[in-house]
């Protein structure tokens, strides 16, 4: 028993700063992210707290992250992707289309999204296909993302 109060507790000098804890208001516990005080907007490269806006103050219609995307209402319930499809690509090339299913009853919840890598395909699409039938219902199509001129 004596060989044990000749052992040597003490923290090495070497060891991190952060690995210490001083408990509530000791001052240097703290857990998960972004609690490092040093760090500022520079260490962000320059752009702490600046967010990307849309220019211009008209109206219309805008550009999502990855093409143009129509909203398309009134689709029938039994209409399958292809269906959809076949009509809209007559106006270019369709980048991604979502159909969307009811849980419950396994049909079309009557909406889907058109996806177009260009504009004038996605207006040209607009245009002609707003008030057209698809399976014997009239569909209307409106761009997904809309500029408006009023501030709420």
């Amino acid at each position: 028993m004596a060989a044990m109060d000749e052992l040597d507790f003490e923290p090495e000098e070497d060891a991190a700063p952060a690995a210490r804890s001083r408990g509530k208001r000791g001052g240097m516990k703290s857990k998960g992210r972004g609690h490092n005080a040093s760090m500022g907007v520079e260490d962000q490269g320059g752009r702490g707290g600046v967010f990307e806006s849309v220019d211009g103050s008209e109206a219309g219609p805008i550009k999502s992250v990855e093409g143009w995307i129509l909203f398309v209402r009134g689709v029938h319930e039994e209409a399958q992707e292809d269906d959809i499809l076949d009509k809209f690509s007559e106006f270019g090339d369709v980048r991604n289309i979502n159909v969307n299913l009811d849980r419950h009853t396994g049909f079309v919840k009557g909406y889907a999204l058109v996806e177009f890598n260009e504009y004038d395909e996605a207006a040209e699409a607009l245009e002609k296909m707003n008030g057209a039938d698809i399976l014997g219902q009239t569909i209307s199509v409106d761009w997904a993302f809309i500029k408006t001129d009023k501030r709420r």
